[in-house]
């Protein structure tokens, strides 16, 4: 079946009551910490630019998630974000996704998440059985043309580029399945630390991408859009992935294919998008969630203040005598 057959799983938290919510975008641009037009002006539509409190936001998220994976027994990768070919074609991006991916003239492609370069580390080897599970967590830029890219979804939705933190598993066959309920119960983790209302869906066939056996998404409450808007993918590619790459580790009855798994952990634009329309306040200030106070160094983002002007009081003839 298709997206229609999908099945919610589980749901969190309380849908705040927010009368007449902003959408992020007016709010962003109202305390100057989004620019989508001068964006625009410089790369075209689908890229935006974060500001002040709105980038140290999105950086402070970023080591949040890096340092939660990291806590949780992950590796951090920092891997090449532009790929060959061959990389491409071994996580299921080609040839059936060329017409998502940005092509340079010498034949390499812009990384569509970090799941493409992180899964291919190795590729065309033979690991020991005693090296399974390997875990890693990795922050990239993402790049992705977004073909048939819906019109009326402005501010963060559908973007050329946009940043990710990505959690990638290589492990025996039979624990796959038993890891793609941890890897996303982490990503879970995460949206509950941050207090954001979030629902766990089982895709259906149909829905699935395209080198999954098994995918879960993890979406977050818009308050502006009345809905659920997704923010993690969390999949288990059995070893679909690994013959395309050939990679295998010596068991004790012989050679056998690993199983992959790929998950956001998670994906900054959506985040951002229900991080600051559920935490608006009345003024159009937006709270910032505790778990992050550390790594901002602010617990919210008020709307500038207009200055007052000085007075200037004029002297006296007599004054100016003395």
């Amino acid at each position: 079946g298709d997206a229609e057959k999908n099945k919610e799983i589980s749901k969190w938290g309380k849908i705040p009551k927010i009368k007449d919510p902003k959408g992020h975008l007016e709010l962003g641009e109202a305390l100057d910490i989004i620019d989508m037009k001068r964006a625009t002006k410089i790369a075209g539509a689908g890229f935006y630019i974060l500001k002040g409190k709105g980038a140290k936001l999105q950086r402070a998220l970023v080591q949040f998630m890096l340092d939660f994976h990291i806590k949780n027994g992950f590796v951090e990768i920092n891997p090449p974000q532009l790929v060959n070919k061959k990389t491409a074609f071994g996580t299921g991006n080609l040839p059936k996704f060329e017409d998502q991916l940005y092509n340079t003239r010498d034949e390499l492609a812009l990384i569509p998440t970090a799941e493409v370069p992180v899964t291919n580390i190795y590729s065309d080897e033979v690991l020991r059985e005693s090296d399974l599970p390997k875990k890693f967590c990795s922050f990239t830029e993402c790049y992705r043309t977004e073909a048939g890219r819906k019109a009326g979804e402005e501010g963060l939705f559908r973007l050329h580029q946009f940043e990710k933190v990505e959690m990638v598993y290589l492990c025996k066959p039979e624990e796959s399945y038993d890891f793609l309920e941890e890897m996303t119960g982490y990503a879970e983790q995460i949206l509950k630390q941050l207090e954001i209302p979030h629902k766990r869906i089982w895709l259906a066939t149909a829905d699935a991408g395209f080198s999954s056996a098994k995918t879960y998404d993890l979406e977050v409450w818009s308050p502006a859009m009345n809905r659920y808007l997704e923010c993690s993918s969390c999949s288990n590619c059995t070893d679909f992935q690994a013959r395309r790459m050939n990679t295998r580790f010596q068991s004790k009855d012989g050679f056998k294919f690993i199983h992959t798994l790929n998950g956001s952990g998670l994906a900054l634009p959506r985040l951002m998008i229900a991080l600051i329309e559920n935490n608006q306040q009345k003024d159009g200030s937006i709270k910032i969630p505790k778990a992050l106070w550390k790594y901002t160094g602010f617990k919210e983002i008020k709307p500038e203040q207009p200055k007052k002007e000085k007075k200037v009081v004029k002297k006296s003839k007599a004054s100016k005598k003395k």
